[in-house]
């Protein structure tokens, strides 16, 4: 694990974030999440560096699209704003899980 997926871990693993269940390295499909909520089917994806450059962003957006076609809706967020942006994280998680089915 990256250090923000780590971080991110220790705040959603064992129900302690809002409790939702949420489960590491899930694979849906051909795809493996970095986090997601069987519950909810919404899938957290963090972004390092690699995922800045035109292939990756492409590449990205062709498996978020597949996802969504089988039902998942999926959440990015940069690396960096774990650390440095966690209550606006925390918002838009909470905001996508109580807007799902």
């Amino acid at each position: 694990m990256t250090p923000a997926e780590a971080k991110l871990w220790l705040l959603l693993k064992d129900k302690k974030f809002h409790g939702y269940t949420w489960r590491r390295q899930f694979s849906i499909d051909a795809y493996v999440l970095d986090f997601f909520c069987p519950d909810k089917k919404l899938a957290i994806e963090l972004d390092g560096e690699v995922h800045l450059n035109g292939i990756a962003i492409r590449y990205d957006k062709k498996r978020t699209d597949e996802l969504n076609r089988l039902g998942v809706r999926v959440v990015r967020f940069e690396n960096c704003r774990i650390f440095d942006d966690w209550e606006k994280v925390e918002e838009t998680i909470l905001e996508q899980l109580r807007n799902s089915q």
